[in-house]
């Protein structure tokens, strides 16, 4: 049989501010162009059939500097005002290989693992069919100050899947020294050597043992000027004026944290140990250097900085440092993603994240389970088992339901969804049933929605049809149905395995949708991860009245491009000092907010420059890879967290002397 022969899709446009250069060490048949503004990129020629009977798009890039660049590859069909887009970020001097199978482009997975210096590969826009696409562009979509500078290959459909890069180039060579630092960067107070280490490690252990709670502070960090009625676990108080959480003893409490106290600082070196000065081995001495279940992929420059300095002993060193400097700075709990048994052998408030592994219920849309299906209950029970553990520690605060749903980043609801990406399923069974009790046939479903339908064709099989206003709305109004049973049969299930914590949600990504929002009233504190300089004062209002209950965010940071890392993160300001002043405008605005009752950072550590498992490589940490703290940033938090209490109470007036925001980079 012969093989269908790959399509070249050929440059057809350069628009925006961009121009073909000269470069050296350029990828094999590789062009060289320079973008100076966002949105400048390449259209390449393409027409309705071009793609049809192919499975992937691939070719190779190849980003100069030292700083990310973010790009989207956006496909469209004719009459489409959005298209699909793929958007992913490029480790700089490493060549990447772009391998992006067609049939992503149904929106049925909202992201693509990482491979090499390929970052963080995420889908969004709209669901179209390969055969009809009409226009392609790659565009740059986030950059820093300077030009951005790259190389690409010739961009090729192909019916078979393409290789993965296993020999990255590397014009520079090495990318990581031995202690995990970027050599392409230069900064103040990076780390020279190994006998820096050893001193900064050795210091901070002899400080560990003096170091205590702020006085105002009790045991667990609550006020210790003002207390209720204790429950013996943390609880959810409205004092009249305000929400607030109680300590187990009845202290009022705002809960200050920050995200991934833990040991490790991930680095997907898969297809990239090349680009590493230095290799531990699997076994022996470093062998906690690794973690994961696949030995040699998962590499932990902190634990090996750690092992240098304390050897076997090296874990139980680091938390001693660890919680003693978190216990310094102010912080009063340790936050999601964290070792949260290394905090309850210290008492140090926690919470703790459920791992969802539904084993047995299949999903509907991306990580969307059939609720309706009679396994999921059983399913549900499983995951909440885990709490029972901890379900008699007073240490602990509450647990997270999930993490930003994926199906939450589409730009359709749930129902709608699973009928493009499921060909059948129980809730595809409810969805009939629910519409039948609006509808007295199908006819008049089908006057109602402004279009052909079958409750046969709602039951079953791949749509392909585009769906009416009217429509969407019905299908908006079956996702409030499952969302509702998703988290109310979840939140059954936890109570029951612990009834003593807090239910604090599932830390949605912005504030959701009117439809999502009433499955949310099974929760004890709305949880939602929030980048903005400051809270959203009456987004938070509403949410809290809708609800009835208080809002925790869950995620905020802010970095600065003046470390050694090449992004930011989410939030973007220019210097280290400018870190410490968002800090203190974005806590004390939200410990100000009374419908607020707590914020938590993320992270602990800085990322690895070459990217986490996904691909993320920001400077957002309170610490970098060799424990050396972000001394201005640390300052100006301890500051916030001694008058936060005063804040909260209306006692004082949050810090507003805003630094200079910059454009965010980040994936």
């Amino acid at each position: 049989m012969r093989m269908k022969k790959s399509k070249r899709l050929e440059i057809a446009e350069t628009p925006g501010d961009i121009s073909e250069v000269r470069g050296a060490g350029h990828l094999p048949g590789g062009r060289w162009y320079e973008a100076s503004s966002v949105g400048a990129g390449l259209v390449f020629a393409i027409e309705p059939g071009d793609l049809e009977e192919n499975n992937w798009l691939t070719f190779d890039m190849l980003l100069d500097g030292e700083h990310l660049a973010v790009f989207c590859l956006n496909i469209k069909e004719e009459g489409q005002e959005d298209g699909f887009s793929l958007r992913f970020g490029l480790l700089n001097r490493c060549s990447a290989r772009i391998r992006m199978p067609l049939e992503i482009m149904n929106q049925g997975k909202w992201r693509l693992g990482r491979e090499g210096a390929w970052l963080k590969p995420s889908c969004s826009g709209e669901r179209i069919d390969p055969a009809a696409a009409d226009s392609a562009a790659l565009t740059v979509i986030r950059k820093s100050s300077g030009p951005v500078r790259f190389c690409i290959t010739d961009v090729l459909a192909t019916a078979g899947e393409p290789r993965k890069l296993d020999s990255p180039v590397l014009p520079a060579g090495k990318l990581l020294d031995a202690m995990g630092q970027s050599t392409i960067h230069s900064w103040t107070n990076k780390t020279h050597d190994t006998a820096e280490l050893d001193e900064r490690l050795s210091v901070q252990l002899a400080a560990a043992a003096e170091t205590m709670r702020p006085d105002r502070f009790t045991s667990f960090g609550g006020w210790r000027e003002k207390q209720g009625s204790g429950s013996g676990f943390f609880s959810t108080y409205h004092d009249g004026s305000r929400w607030w959480l109680l300590d187990p003893d009845g202290y009022y409490f705002w809960s200050a944290g920050i995200n991934c106290v833990r040991s490790s600082v991930g680095l997907n070196c898969e297809g990239l140990r090349d680009a590493l000065a230095w290799i531990p081995a699997t076994t022996g001495e470093y062998s906690d250097a690794w973690t994961g279940r696949e030995k040699g992929r998962n590499l932990n420059y902190l634990a090996a900085n750690f092992i240098r300095v304390f050897g076997r002993d090296w874990h139980r060193r680091w938390a001693d440092i660890t919680l003693a400097r978190l216990k310094g700075i102010g912080f009063n709990t340790v936050a999601n993603w964290s070792e949260w048994k290394v905090a309850a052998e210290s008492a140090f408030p926690y919470v703790r994240p459920l791992s969802l592994s539904f084993r047995r219920t299949p999903c509907v849309y991306r990580d969307f389970p059939d609720v309706f299906a009679e396994e999921f209950r059983e399913d549900a029970v499983e995951c909440a088992r885990c709490l029972e553990e901890s379900a008699e520690d007073r240490a602990m605060i509450g647990y997270f339901m999930m993490n930003e749903p994926n199906w939450g980043f589409a730009s359709e609801c749930p129902a709608a969804g699973m009928l493009y990406t499921s060909r059948e399923n129980r809730s595809r069974e409810e969805l009939v049933r629910f519409l039948r009790g609006q509808y007295a046939d199908e006819a008049s479903l089908a006057r109602a929605w402004k279009m052909e339908v079958s409750f046969q064709k709602l039951r079953a099989g791949l749509w392909r049809e585009r769906l009416t206003g009217e429509a969407v709305a019905d299908l908006e109004a079956f996702s409030e149905v499952m969302v509702e049973r998703f988290f109310g049969v979840l939140a059954d299930a936890c109570r029951r395995a612990d009834p003593n914590h807090l239910n604090l949600g599932v830390r949605y990504f912005t504030v959701p949708p009117r439809w999502a929002v009433k499955g949310m009233k099974c929760f004890d504190v709305f949880s939602m991860n929030c980048y903005r300089e400051v809270v959203p004062a009456g987004e938070l209002s509403r949410l809290a009245a809708m609800l009835g209950m208080p809002v925790m965010i869950g995620e905020w940071h802010f970095g600065a491009l003046d470390a050694g890392l090449p992004a930011s993160g989410i939030g973007r300001v220019r210097t280290q000092a400018d870190r410490g002043r968002a800090y203190r405008r974005y806590l004390e605005h939200a410990a100000a907010h009374p419908d607020c009752v707590g914020a938590h950072w993320f992270t602990l550590y800085d990322q690895s420059a070459l990217g986490r498992g996904d691909g993320e490589n920001y400077q957002i940490g309170f610490f970098d890879i060799c424990n050396r703290p972000y001394q201005e940033l640390c300052a100006a938090a301890g500051r916030s967290h001694a008058v936060m209490y005063d804040v909260a109470a209306g006692n004082s007036e949050p810090y507003d002397d805003a630094p200079r925001y910059l454009e965010k980079l980040f994936i």
